[in-house]
């Protein structure tokens, strides 16, 4: 399965910012105990290009992106350490062609319908919908450009992401709903961690079943 039929059949990809390094590995197996299969490790991130290297070689049952992409140096470096998507909160056309040229994923961020055909015209892959204020809003952009492949990020949560994907959407970037920078990792926290994470899970596979 390539990167693109990966991100369309798991939907959720996993940001991971701030964490300390040391905790990512645990965090990342804890999260694909339940049933995450994507992550994002966001560049203003410490140590993030080496544990994007790492991740990609230790746990290659996980694909592994880079995240806050902000120019074509990062995007680079990203790519040499083995990111398989890149992710921008912006959309810079250089970075999205750069991407392209590299045969990877590209998914920079836009927020207005302009915004979001300009990057799809670029050839972006999937528009990270950004910073996204309700399922209505997607629904409402769906309503002239349903070609265009929609990922909300941020305000998504176990409770509302179901409504999400009702409107459209095709992948969700779920951040501190799902991994919280700063706390402990303990046994309990890891363990805390796989549950949220199946609630995610099976959120999008009941409203799958149902459509």
């Amino acid at each position: 399965m390539n990167a693109l039929a990966q991100i369309l059949k798991y939907k959720i990809i996993a940001i991971i910012r701030g964490v300390e390094p040391a905790n990512v590995f645990p965090i990342v197996r804890a999260l694909y105990e339940g049933g995450i299969r994507m992550v994002e490790i966001t560049l203003n991130s410490e140590s993030a290009f080496e544990l994007i290297g790492e991740l990609s070689s230790g746990m290659k049952e996980m694909l592994i992106g880079a995240g806050t992409v902000l120019d074509v140096p990062s995007a680079r470096t990203a790519i040499l350490h083995g990111a398989q998507f890149i992710i921008s909160p912006s959309m810079d056309i250089e970075v999205i062609k750069y991407v392209k040229q590299q045969k990877r994923i590209s998914i920079p961020g836009a927020f207005t319908a302009t915004e979001i055909v300009i990057a799809y015209q670029a050839g972006a892959d999937i528009i990270k919908v950004f910073p996204v204020p309700s399922p209505q809003y997607i629904h409402d952009l769906r309503g002239p450009l349903p070609h265009i492949p929609l990922m909300p990020t941020g305000r998504i949560d176990a409770d509302n992401i179901s409504e999400f994907q009702k409107a459209g959407a095709v992948a969700f970037g779920v951040g501190s709903s799902l991994v919280k920078a700063g706390h402990q990792i303990t046994g309990d926290a890891l363990q805390q961690l796989t549950i949220r994470a199946g609630r995610f899970v099976q959120a999008i596979k009941n409203t799958s079943d149902i459509h």
